[in-house]
């Protein structure tokens, strides 16, 4: 009897010994792999054990070993993106894993708070436009599939997530997928037609101080990360927790770039955001160990909302001009606008219905810049001067970029405003763009001397001006050169 309680034991530590070989929650079956490059594998098992990766697409087995924690990784070269399935053999520490229906093919990570969170089905009482037509679209999980990451704190960094896993696109699935992000692969796809994978990190109501991590938080002096403090805080308000659980687990995971849609949590700190988000893309950066921002970092405008309180210069304005001024000095990143992407009826809700748009211009910045699709537009024109026009008084001219072949409509123009000496704005409906030079003609019946324009600027303040290839002019405020 003792031999058989003996040898039964023995069993068990057997079985234990082979279960210790675990791979992480984004290395798992149906996973994207980022085509023609160095792809991260890894997991976990005992320290010090040896580990074996052998994808079925070339045969070639790679060897790691685990460090003192017991982590392990390897760097497997992928092939050309493409729509077959391949899989991924995992062996070591008695133990063997092997990962199903691996696709090659273009990886982002989604990140942000709610507008980049927000499903295809919508949030309670705020729909996406459209999305019943592409959530009742044939299945086409070989096309975009995602990676969910489930809002998560600690104040500890994880090394895993739980109860996420990849998902093709299929009705089921695609509901419950990030709006934006889907649409932005849904672009992708068709222009490239390879396999698009996104992986979504994104947490409603996140701060920029949400994502970055504490030893960056602890050198802002306003910051306090006292844990009593921080709990004091509504969830999302609370710095480096999200971070910790939820960026941390997937961070060398093998992408082309990162989308971003965040803001809204951070007007009325206008004045630190340029700053705060270049420390943070600089950080994500290094811990995908990117050291010549060489990873576009593609960020979207907050759009109108009528914030509370309104302030007299508005808050979200300046945020809004902040978050132009990040992506200029931020290397390889960029903005979309989107000023003109909601209804008169939106002005209280903060998460507006129309997120394809955002997720085609996202997808537009990718194209032009990062796979040679030069002819898509994807830059919007952003005011640069503002003089009086051939010295005329009551005229005004503004220079923009990315206006070469002139604007989309000279009348019923909303959101543009001029103002004279006594700082009196008042609405603009007719302007002219001219072709030398090129630049927009402003004037008004109510102002005689007028020495600022502005568009778009308040909370709440869309407008419908774009250049002639369709790209919406972002936000400005203007003042007249002395």
């Amino acid at each position: 009897m003792k031999r058989i309680i003996t040898l039964a034991l023995l069993a068990c530590i057997c079985l234990a010994a082979e279960a210790k070989l675990t791979v992480s929650s984004v290395c798992s079956d149906g996973m994207v792999l980022q085509q023609k490059t160095d792809a991260a594998i890894w997991g976990f098992a005992n320290p010090g054990s040896q580990i074996s990766v052998t994808p079925s697409w070339d045969g070639k087995t790679y060897r790691a070993k685990t460090d003192a924690d017991g982590k392990w990784i390897v760097k497997v070269a992928t092939p050309a993106a493409s729509y077959k399935a391949y899989t991924v053999a995992v062996k070591g520490d008695g133990g063997s894993i092997r990962i199903n229906d691996v696709l090659v093919g273009e990886v982002w990570l989604a990140s942000g708070q709610s507008n980049m969170e927000m499903p295809m089905r919508g949030y309670f009482n705020c729909p996406v436009e459209n999305a019943q037509a592409y959530i009742c679209a044939p299945a086409a999980k070989e096309k975009i599939r995602m990676f969910k990451i489930h809002q998560n704190q600690t104040y500890e960094p994880l090394q895993d997530v739980e109860n996420s896993r990849w998902e093709g696109a299929e009705p089921s699935s695609v509901q419950w997928m990030s709006a934006t992000a889907y649409f932005f692969a849904y672009q992708l796809n068709r222009m490239l037609d390879v396999p698009v994978g996104i992986v979504s990190c994104a947490y409603g109501g996140a701060r920029i101080e949400s994502w970055t991590p504490k030893e960056i938080l602890e050198t802002y002096p306003d910051e306090n990360l006292d844990p009593a403090y921080m709990e004091s805080l509504i969830h999302y308000h609370r710095p480096y927790l999200a971070y910790n659980a939820m960026l941390n687990p997937i961070k060398g995971y093998t992408i082309k770039g990162f989308i971003w849609y965040q803001g809204c949590s951070n007007v009325g700190f206008h004045e630190q955001f340029v700053e705060r988000m270049g420390n943070m893309v600089s950080h994500w950066r290094e811990c995908w160990n990117d050291t010549e921002a060489k990873l576009p970092f593609y960020m979207v405008e907050i759009a109108p909302y009528r914030y509370k309180p309104e302030t007299a210069v508005s808050a979200a304005s300046l945020l809004r001009q902040a978050q132009h001024e990040a992506a200029k000095v931020i290397p390889n990143s960029g903005i979309a606008v989107t000023n003109d992407l909601v209804e008169s009826y939106e002005k209280d809700n903060i998460h507006p219905a129309k997120k394809f748009e955002v997720g085609d211009r996202l997808a537009r910045l990718a194209l032009n810049r990062n796979y040679g699709f030069h002819a898509v537009a994807c830059d919007s024109p952003e005011a640069v001067r503002c003089y009086n026009y051939k010295g005329l008084e009551n005229e005004l001219a503004v220079e923009f970029t990315n206006m070469d072949n002139g604007i989309s409509r000279w009348m019923e123009i909303e959101g543009l405003e001029v103002a004279g000496s006594e700082g009196i704005f008042y609405p603009v409906t007719y302007a002219y763009f001219e072709y030398e030079p090129k630049v927009l003609r402003i004037r008004c019946d109510k102002v005689w001397d007028p020495c600022e324009v502005r568009y778009g600027w308040g909370d709440f303040n869309p407008g419908n001006l774009k250049n002639s290839d369709g790209m919406p002019v972002a936000p400005f405020w203007v003042k007249l050169e002395k």
